[in-house]
């Protein structure tokens, strides 16, 4: 059963990314502060519900919170600051852009820069345990998602439509046959034989 409130702010913020093991693509955070009264069957870590669910959530995530936001930091970012950089960048970035300003943060993961001077709290498996952390996974999930099958219309024969630009046996026949497109990440392994 989840959480939902750590620290007990009343606003406290979740923060959590999704991409950061794809080999094309951006990775995306997302954070939300929910109200204290939030309850949903279905929220749960994004990587426990099928995509019909998330796609279910989403809404329902964005109408209910007291403030969410979303941030992409892109491929040419992250290989020019390697990808747990980017993933902290982009909790930062949507941490930055809620309209209203948490007084706690709890961040999925064991690695966090501090924010502005807002107190937090790094949560391993977050997104299993807290509400507004799997809230935030499921958004930056499906936002993500979303751009994936978007750029999938120029670039078919990758498929990330489906792989959504993680590791598939797929994906990287797609780049030993038709090679790198702008959306790779250049400083990851592509390939196995690499």
């Amino acid at each position: 059963m989840l959480k939902l409130n750590y620290s007990g702010f009343k606003l406290e913020a979740g923060t959590d990314e999704a991409g950061r093991g794809c080999l094309s693509g951006p990775v995306v955070a997302a954070a939300v502060i929910l109200p204290k009264n939030f309850k949903h069957p279905l929220l749960n870590d994004s990587k426990q519900l099928t995509e019909k669910q998330r796609i279910e959530l989403k809404p329902i995530i964005e109408k209910k919170a007291l403030a969410f936001a979303v941030a992409f930091v892109w491929q040419d970012k992250i290989d020019e600051i390697n990808i747990l950089q980017s993933s902290l960048l982009a909790m930062h970035q949507s941490i930055g852009q809620l309209c209203i300003v948490p007084e706690f943060i709890i961040v999925d993961g064991n690695k966090f820069n501090p924010f502005k001077n807002i107190s937090h709290q790094t949560i391993v498996k977050g997104d299993s345990k807290y509400m507004s952390i799997a809230a935030a996974s499921i958004l930056a999930k499906t936002y993500r998602d979303e751009y994936m099958e978007k750029i999938d219309l120029d670039f078919p024969q990758y498929n990330w439509k489906q792989n959504k630009g993680y590791p598939t046996k797929q994906h990287r026949a797609a780049i030993r046959e038709f090679g790198v497109t702008k959306h790779h990440r250049k400083t990851f392994k592509l390939l196995p034989e690499q």
